[in-house]
């Protein structure tokens, strides 16, 4: 058949079906079983060791095939598949990782089952573990070798009793085909509607057999790339869509504290320095001259809704109208990031005796992303009135009487702030396994030894360096006779020409940073560095695995697995002198706006056993069982156990509940991070436009965070109880529902700066005391700069409740062809997070969609796909529901309570929902034999949907539900011989 005859029937089957698919489409459905298999066959099921035809553990597992991934992934990476399910909620993305400067997260695809957090959902790599990808043990799915997945399971509940700790909200495990024959080559290449963030993938993949079928060997190699977006130009993010706060509020109020209106902009800075305050004479009198291209002298046009009052005594920081758009950060930042992988994975088997196999498997991954973390934002800027370039701006008329000006700038002179992380990871597998009879039947074994290193470096670019950047702004005129023998006149470095030669610095270039185009390049190398941090993570496994039937009761085998690991962890990282913080008794001194990384070394192991066993009852009654033991030698021994039943009474219904006892241990990171500091601002819950003394409306603030050796395991108890109903008198079509209960203590947290100074402002004083105000340069008067110091400790509890449902309909038409219809959605009901603290209510963070931590009531996915021997076409439809803003947002027009620092009042507090289709359309060819040749054309967000918007200045979406980047186009093929 010829390519154009074959394209000819694609169009006609397009036409033909549009309509079904649209159908398909808007039919609803939900979460959490596998679908059953063609034929039954020897399977490990992830969530169990035990071995057996036909089995199906208790606890709830979703299957995406490669079928699946092929048809409906929105990109060439398989994460961004993984991360529709439902299940999956707050997973960590390079969308939402732009601001994780100094934890080395940007850039990375971390899953997040259940929203508990990246660090208690399990990755495994074909039933093992692989290295951690960061400090905190987070396995980054880049790593993964994509195109020998054969199909990726989820299971969706506790698991620790069959893999040990992290599988608290449960485990996604990628299964490889490690017997492929013959050669695979596919590529693709993909564009934006908007003619960016262009990308494209090449892999081939060779597989062959050798020795009369007693060996096999299986190579593969990887390579992907993705143009970042560095700068926000799309609509949405133009139309001032902020939460502003009523200048006319008081904690007397019954309106609301916080308006959510448009056309609002950042009045804090601007791109050439905003003038936010002056002192000496009438006190703030030169506030509102901003500077803009060459030096240009500009008057800001605050609007008639600003915050605080341009007459306060703390600066404005937000304005409604006027000059609203002239700040720019919500331009200047990253939309996705560049991103380069390679990758090469290797597998080589050999049966060195009749049904006993020896194999070696190795995998080596690179991974470079580079991202725009946002402009080189600075506020609080001291400039003296004898400022050369304050003088040279103004004149010294208009400053006569002036003592010192603050300034805040967003600098667009300087280039914006880069992450750019590299990442090396090596696995590599040795061991045996083989079948044997005993007691009269198949019995299995299994032994492996496996390592795996990451190679990380954590990169940061075009950073401010604290110090030199104070130097070059206080510039000043030299004078005749100036102890640096400066031609006078000119412009130097206030430092050189001072009575201090002990603070002299020859190399400081002066900066102007009044105004666009101004800057010397000389001083813009002098003020900006490159951080960063090398750290290797290793990991050393030994395990044995033993699954066998050693006996039978009336109602059939007992199946039992037993079995034992040996795992080290370990760390050791290095930073160069220069990028570190000053670390003392008193306090820590960062010597850089962002980055001023401290390197982490420590290692712990862990000796593990278990045993599972299924049982069958009898009249469709089976019961599984599970525990283990593990000792860690950093927090001692903890029993986890598992017990669950599943009871077919009928063909048609099949009933399932679990109990079970599950853990995580404290990772690297909580354990010996010597120090990791992070840089933001926080409100001031002690504001009060009328009293000055009570400090400005935000803070910047730097926090440094720091391991506890003391901490010990955190403990789940689950519950999973769920059915299955697959009625014979509708062939091809079944439907489970599952209810989740995890409740988790002894969690492992750390207080963030803005929970530790409301704290404070609700009067507790340990709260008082984890905060100070930070000495000169970084204080300035009138802004001071805190710090704060907090280290993880076993403090919190946490609920999370759910209703997951999954329903699929298949049914045959014609010869050969099919059309298959499925929905997946979970319903959260709570995820309630407890932190002990006198006087706070624990809030439940289900139905709130501000934030990466926040859970939407609703996620849905339903895909419907025709599939015929020429072609294929597959629509799909997902999205969240509409939630809150605030947590604890309280919306209100009148007759408001009093707003609260943990219930604070609103006049919106709602957030839309997102809802978005993709298609995909393959054309099968034929090239040597029918389907060994494939076309495909994928349409991601076919209508170009929004994302969910957020009242905020910056990116004002949320960027882990959303799509950000609009319509995206992708074309490639797919060949395969045999």
């Amino acid at each position: 058949m010829t390519f154009g005859r074959t394209l000819g029937q694609f169009r006609a089957g397009f036409a033909a079906f549009s309509s079904l698919t649209a159908l398909a489409i808007a039919g609803t459905a939900a979460a959490q079983t596998a679908p059953p298999d063609e034929a039954a066959s020897d399977v490990v099921v992830t969530g169990s060791r035990i071995i057996r035809d036909g089995f199906q553990a208790p606890t709830p597992l979703t299957v995406m095939t490669l079928e699946d991934i092929q048809n409906s992934s929105p990109s060439n990476n398989v994460a961004d598949f993984v991360n529709q399910l439902p299940s999956l909620a707050g997973s960590t993305r390079p969308a939402n990782s732009r601001l994780n400067l100094s934890s080395g997260q940007a850039g990375i695809n971390a899953l997040n089952l259940r929203n508990l957090g990246e660090m208690r959902t399990l990755v495994l790599l074909d039933g093992r573990r692989s290295v951690a990808s960061t400090i905190n043990g987070l396995v980054d799915v880049n790593t993964i070798p994509q195109s020998l997945i054969e199909r990726v399971d989820v299971v969706t509940g506790g698991a620790s009793a069959a893999y040990g700790s992290d599988a608290v909200a449960g485990v996604v495990n990628f299964v490889l085909n490690k017997k492929f024959q013959g050669l695979k080559v596919a590529a693709d290449s993909g564009i934006t509607g908007h003619g960016d963030g262009g990308n494209y993938s090449i892999n081939v993949t060779g597989g062959t057999s050798f020795a009369g079928g007693r060996g096999h060997i299986i190579l593969n190699g990887e390579v992907a790339h993705a143009d970042g977006i560095f700068n926000v130009d799309r609509d949405w993010n133009a139309t001032g869509y902020v939460r502003i706060q009523d200048p006319n509020w008081t904690t007397n109020s019954t309106t609301p504290r916080y308006l959510i209106r448009t056309q609002v902009g950042a009045a804090n800075s601007t791109p050439g320095g905003l003038i936010t305050g002056s002192s000496g004479g009438v006190a703030n009198r030169l506030r509102g001259i901003y500077f803009g291209q060459g030096g240009s002298v500009n008057h800001y046009q605050y609007g008639a809704l600003t915050f605080p009052s341009p007459g306060g005594s703390s600066p404005p920081t937000l304005t409604q109208g006027g000059d609203w758009q002239v700040n720019d950060s919500g331009r200047r930042i990253g939309l996705a990031p560049r991103d380069n992988r390679w990758g090469v994975f290797g597998r080589l088997s050999y049966e060195i005796a009749p049904r006993v196999e020896l194999f070696f498997e190795g995998s080596y991954n690179r991974q470079e992303v580079y991202f725009n973390a946002g402009p080189n934002l600075s506020t609080g800027i001291t400039l003296q009135a004898n400022n050369a370039f304050l003088i040279n701006a103004l004149g010294a008329s208009q400053l006569a009487g002036i003592n010192t000006v603050t300034l805040a700038t967003t600098a667009a002179d300087l280039p914006f702030r880069a992450v750019d992380n590299k990442r090396e990871v090596q696995r590599y597998v040795i061991g045996a396994e083989g079948e044997f009879e005993a007691f009269g039947r198949k019995a299995h074994w299994d032994v492996y030894g496996q390592y795996g290193r990451a190679d990380l470096r954590e990169q940061l670019r075009n950073i401010m360096n604290i110090g030199r950047m104070n130097n070059a702004t206080n510039a000043v005129f030299a004078q005749a006779g100036n102890p640096g023998g400066y031609a006078p006149g000119t412009i130097v470095c206030s430092v050189n020409v001072d009575t201090n030669p002990a603070n002299d610095d020859r190399a400081c270039v002066p900066l102007n940073r009044l105004g666009i185009g101004v800057a010397n390049p000389a001083a813009i190398s002098y003020v900006l560095g490159n951080p960063y941090r090398d750290e290797v993570i290793e990991e050393k496994v030994a395990g044995a695995n033993l699954a066998l039937a050693p006996f039978a009761t009336w109602a059939g085998d007992v199946s039992v697995s037993i079995g034992g690991e040996y795992r080290e962890e370990s760390i050791r990282g290095s930073v160069p002198t220069q990028y570190q913080p000053i670390v003392s008794t008193t306090g820590t001194t960062n010597l850089w706006s962002v980055g001023n990384y401290l390197p982490t070394t420590g290692k712990y192991n862990v000796k593990e056993a278990y045993l599972e066993t299924v049982v069958p009852l009898g009249l469709g009654l089976e019961f599984n069982g599970a525990v283990r033991a593990t000792d860690y030698s950093t927090s001692g021994y903890v029993t986890t156990w598992k017990a669950g039943a599943t009871w077919q009474p009928i063909p048609d219904i099949r009933l399932r509940v679990t109990r079970s006892r599950d853990i995580r241990a404290p990772n690297l990171s909580e354990l010996y991070s010597a120090g990791t500091a992070n840089t933001d601002a926080v409100n001031n819950p002690f504001y009060d436009k009328n009293d000055s003394s009570k400090g400005p409306a935000r803070y910047s603030y730097s926090a440094t965070v720091v391991g506890n050796l003391n901490l010990k395991p955190e403990k789940a108890d689950t519950l999973n109880i769920g059915a299955v109903f697959s009625p014979r008198f509708v062939p091809g079509f079944s439907i489970s529902v599952d209810y989740f209960r995890i409740k988790m203590k002894d969690a492992i947290g750390t207080l963030s700066a803005q929970e530790i100074i409301n704290r404070c402002f609700d009067g507790r004083q340990e709260y008082c005391a984890a905060y100070s105000v930070a000495p000169p340069p970084l204080s300035q008067p009138g802004t001071p700069y805190l710090l704060f110091r907090a280290q993880p400790f076993n403090f919190t509890s946490q609920l999370v409740r759910g209703i997951d449902i999954d329903a699929s309909y298949r049914v045959p038409i014609g010869k050969g062809d099919s059309f298959t219809l499925r929905g997946i959605a979970t319903r959260y009901i709570d995820n309630i997070i407890d932190q002990g603290i006198p006087g706070t209510v624990p809030l439940n963070s289900v139905g709130v969609n501000g934030t990466q931590t926040g859970t939407p009531k609703w996620i849905y996915r339903v895909n419907a796909t025709y599939d015929a021997s020429l072609f294929s076409i597959t629509a799909v439809g997902r999205g969240v529901s509409a939630g809150r803003y605030d947590i604890g947002g309280i919306e209100c027009q009148a007759n408001c309570p009093l707003s609260t620092t943990q219930f604070p009042t609103y006049d919106n507090n709602r957030v839309k929902g997102t809802f978005y289709v993709d298609l995909n359309l393959t054309a099968k060819i034929a090239i040597r034999e029918p389907g060994d040749g494939e076309v495909f054309f994928n349409i991601t967000n076919l209508f170009d949907a929004g994302p969910m918007l957020l009242p905020e200045t910056g990116l004002a979406a949320n960027s882990t539900y959303s799509d950000l980047l609009g319509r995206t186009f992708r074309v490639g093929f797919r060949v395969r011989t045999r």
